[in-house]
């Protein structure tokens, strides 16, 4: 039954957690708010929806590019390079930005009569990203739920595994990660050095699977 829009960004996780639930989703949609990867990910977001079959749309976010602050909106020069449990890492962070997608994908499934919202939130975002974290993620639902009159809820089976064991949930069901983009830098190859570039990396090694990306030299 398909009872569920999914935010989906065109990166890894969002994108396998499209084809893993894709008989339960109605809707995808993704937000173009001026990171410096948006183009690239919305680009592999319509891909992987045309062959799925699933209605996308992009809804323009330009006020979070505008006056929110964060080197992911900042060009790719302000992007820090290092492991994402490294504190320079931090400017990444687009202030409440999941707090913000989630309540427009929350009127958007009421609009369309869906129940759920799914988001491929996961326990390697924990660390610097406070909107990715169970206690957000319930309470965000909870709110969806008191503030619609169908009881909206958050669905984000992803929440407390790894970007590895996401991976592993994706050769399963034989995904292409060459139809994704990750690198906060947002150039034509990924960078290989930004926190998003090195998570992509070790997760694919760890789950056995041939790394397909394209990276600078």
């Amino acid at each position: 039954m398909k009872d569920s829009i999914i935010v989906l960004s065109g990166g890894m996780d969002s994108t396998t957690l499209l084809h893993e639930y894709e008989a339960r989703i109605a809707l995808a949609v993704t937000f173009d708010y001026g990171s410096n990867h948006n183009k690239r990910e919305i680009e592999c977001a319509r891909i992987n929806c045309e062959q799925l079959g699933i209605r996308h749309i992009v809804i323009p976010l330009s006020f979070i590019g505008q006056y929110f602050k964060s080197s992911l909106l900042s060009g790719a020069d302000a992007i820090p390079e290092g492991n994402y449990d490294e504190e320079n890492m931090k400017s990444t962070v687009v202030p409440f930005r999941n707090g913000i997608m989630l309540s427009v994908a929350c009127g958007l499934a009421e609009s369309y009569g869906l129940k759920h919202v799914m988001i491929a939130n996961h326990a390697g975002d924990h660390a610097i990203y406070p909107d990715c974290r169970e206690p957000f993620i319930d309470a965000m639902s909870r709110a969806m739920k008191e503030g619609t009159y169908d009881g909206i809820t958050i669905f984000a089976p992803y929440t407390n595994i790894s970007k590895a064991d996401i991976a592993r949930h994706g050769r399963s069901i034989g995904m292409d990660y060459g139809i994704t983009y990750s690198c906060y830098k947002g150039g034509e190859k990924h960078c290989g050095k930004c926190g998003t570039c090195i998570e992509r990396k070790e997760a694919l090694a760890e789950a056995g699977i041939d790394d397909p990306t394209e990276y600078e030299d």
